[in-house]
This record gives structure tokens, sequence and C-alpha cells, in this order.
């Protein structure tokens, strides 16, 4: 499969300026540094040419790709399964049954997703040959020495005698690639002083300190477009979620207190549209898998202008509109980059109004890919024995163990009740929404 049948499985009519000069450059050296704004298409663009280097004859992992939170090693492996090349890929992070990888690892993967912490301690098991990696990739590698892998990542370097080709990627400014890393004359595609196209920052000022009941008037109109709160800290989240609960905003919550399966089904519901806004901690500023947003709003402000830039690259992505809101206090003065060089910014108005429900409702069903499941069985299963029309079947995702399906809100009880406990596959399903 080339290039062109891959973008136009993946729904891309073409590559962005910054993918195609990737991944020439991955062509054509063997240490790449690739800076560019989160949103703008890093994934693909070190993921495109990777695969197409990949041996068929050779049965065994070839390429390693370190990321520096659980979100993004599965949204990297999410978007490699996308591509449809036909070669095994397994992703491995903290939180993840360590037997299960075990049982993955077995059929030994072409590629090797994960996170430092979980690929280093394979590695010290043997639970997989290291004599074919002659590609190592480390995503947001500067957020990986931040929060406390570098012990991790010497190890797994000094682990690969034969790797060849080294890519690096970053969305930070003024960053140092460590020795450790043994990058002697790296070629580096520096895209960081781009300003993200089409992204609005707009103001919002509360009349009060409290700037809760501002917040429920900015989210009512916007109920119906997909969006993230940033708050800095998870109890700030917590009170803001008391806050849209009183008040009927549904929403969903992120933030690093969370089990890793909450977390993730957060962000399965925000995908199919059954929440369309999620609270989050910057966590979720990069490094995750959702759908291209209209709106940020900066609840709190980040401390350092860099967290605000992640931000902001959760909407306006990939020649997109977005608008990234600022809710300040009536007194509250703004740092410099908010605004710089002297702009003034625009003020956004609102009008109270009440919220509008999501459309849809998310079913879990316990069926996936080790049961030979596949997106079409489960597509037929509930069009004919659910009744369901293809209008009222929404987005289904498919895990190895699991698979959650998006259907109309005023269908889910009656698809629920009309599927539990039934067959596919020869296998009996539990099915409960989510």
């Amino acid at each position: 499969m080339n290039t062109e049948q891959i973008l136009e499985k993946l729904g891309i009519k073409k590559l962005n300026a910054m993918q195609e000069e990737a991944i020439e450059l991955i062509n054509s050296n063997q240490e790449i540094v690739l800076l560019s704004p989160t949103g703008t298409g890093k994934t693909l663009a070190f993921l495109l040419p990777m695969m197409a280097g990949l041996d068929r004859n050779i049965p065994e992992l070839q390429c390693i790709i370190l990321a520096p939170s659980r979100e993004l090693a599965i949204q990297i492996d999410q978007v490699a399964r996308k591509l449809g090349t036909g070669f095994k890929l397994n992703a491995v992070y903290g939180g993840r049954a360590g037997s299960q990888d075990r049982i993955d690892l077995k059929h030994k993967p072409a590629v090797l997703v994960g996170t430092p912490g979980r690929i280093a301690d394979h590695i010290r098991r043997e639970h997989f040959s290291t004599e074919f990696i002659q590609t190592l990739i480390l995503d947001e590698f500067d957020k990986s020495l931040e929060i406390g892998f570098e012990k991790d990542m010497v190890q797994i370097v000094r682990s690969l005698p034969n790797v060849r080709k080294k890519i690096l990627t970053s969305a930070t400014q003024k960053l140092e690639i460590p020795e450790f890393v043994g990058m002697s004359n790296p070629v580096t595609l520096d895209k960081l002083d781009e300003e993200i196209q089409n992204l609005r920052v707009k103001s919002i000022v509360s009349p009060t300190k409290d700037k809760l009941r501002a917040l429920v008037s900015v989210l009512k109109p916007l109920s119906h477009k997909q969006g993230i709160v940033f708050c800095n800290f998870k109890d700030s989240i917590q009170e803001v979620s008391a806050a849209l609960a009183a008040n009927d905003i549904l929403h969903g919550c992120f933030h690093g207190g969370m089990e890793q399966m909450d977390r993730e089904n957060v962000l399965i519901k925000f995908r199919n549209g059954t929440h369309q806004l999620i609270l989050a901690t910057d966590l979720a500023a990069r490094g995750i898998d959702v759908p291209e947003m209209e709106y940020i709003i900066h609840y709190q402000l980040p401390r350092k202008s860099h967290e605000f830039l992640h931000r902001n690259g959760r909407t306006a992505r990939m020649g997109k509109d977005g608008t990234a809101y600022v809710l300040r206090g009536p007194k509250e003065e703004l740092p410099d980059f908010v605004y710089p060089k002297g702009a003034q910014g625009e003020i956004a108005e609102f009008t109270d109004i009440d919220p509008k429900e999501p459309e849809w409702t998310t079913l879990y069903i316990s069926g996936g890919r080790r049961d030979k499941i596949s997106k079409g069985d489960i597509a037929g299963f509930f069009l004919k024995q659910g009744g369901l029309d293809m209008d009222e079947l929404g987005l289904i995702e498919i895990k190895q163990e699991g698979a959650f399906v998006a259907v109309k809100k005023a269908k889910a009880q009656e698809t629920l009740n009309a599927l539990n406990n039934t067959k596919l596959k020869k296998k009996k399903l539990r099915i409960r929404i989510l």
C-alpha cells in the first residue's frame, strides 16, 4: 500500500508542508530532530517513512517508539494501526497488566510502542530480542526526561546495538539533546516559530473573582461543539465539575489522579460524541487522540508560555479554525505570552442559553480483537440483531478484550435489551452502558 492509498484510507487529502519535509529528511538521513507545535501531525510524519522501511522477511522487533505517557503511546498505536500496513504492532505502558504484555509479545511485533519504564522492564527481562531493532523513535523526548524517565531511556539506548536510525520529536523550544542518545550530527527540522494558523485567542472577563458562574455562561452556548477546559490542578477540576453538573452540562474529567482505564473511557466517549466537553489538566495538552476541537478554554492559565502553546495546539489543528478562550477575573493581569507584542486581543461575549444534550451514548461489549471480532462484525450485529438504522450507529472502537460502540441516546436502552447475553462469532457478549 503506497502513501496515496494510506492517506485515502485515513481520509486525508494531502500531507501538510511540515509532514512532507519531515518524511523527505527521515528517508535521507540517519539522525533527525523534528520540532513542531502540538497538533501539526508529527505522529504521521514519522510513522509513514518508518513503516515503509520495515522488512517483511524479519519476524522480529524492528522499531521501538518511546512516548512519555500512556495516552501518547495509545495514540501512536492507534494511528499506526489505521495505516493498515499488515505489520504487527503492540503498545505497552504502565497501568496495563504485565501478563497481557507477555502474551502479546510471544508473537513478536515489528513495532513496539510504549513508555520508557515499561519497555526498559521488558528489555531487562529479555522478553524480546534487540538484535534486529534498527530504528529508535523518541517522541516528545523532552517530556520523558522532564517526568523522570532518563534512567530507563539510558538503559534502552544502550541495549540497542544495531540501531541505524534515530528520530527525536518535540513541541518545545530551547531543548538540549542528551549525550546518552548518541546523536553525532543530527539534521533538525524546526517549525516551532511558525504560528498556529487559524487560531484566535479571546479573553473572557468574569464580573466576579469566582469564575465558575462565568464559565457556566460561556459553556452553555458552546455545548454543541467539542472542547476542553484546562485547569492547573485536579482539585480545581473537581470543583468545576460539580458546578457544571449542577447546571446540567455533561462532561468528562481527565487528570493524572484517575485510573488509566477511566482516562481511556473518557477519551473514547469524547471521540464518539457521548461527551462534548472534557475538563483536563495539562496531561491532555499533548499526546492524546481526540478529534479536532473548535475551542479550548483556559479556566486557569498555566505558569509557562510553552504550556499555553501546547494547550492551544489542541484546537486549530491541521488547517481547521479554532478559538482559545482565556477566562480571567476582573482585576487579573494576563501574562505577555497570552497576547504577545502588545496586542490587546478580543473580548468574547456570550448569551446565557440552555445547553444542548449530546445525541450519543456509549455501549461497552465484552468482545474484541482477541475474539477475532471486527468493526464490520459489530456493525452488522447492531444493525441486524439490534435493529438500528445506519444513522443510529456511531463510532466503533475495538480493543483487545472489548469494544465501544456509540448509539443514538434514544435507542441505547432498547439496543442493550436486544443484544445483551446474545452471541457474536460464538462468543456470548455482555453489554452495558458506559
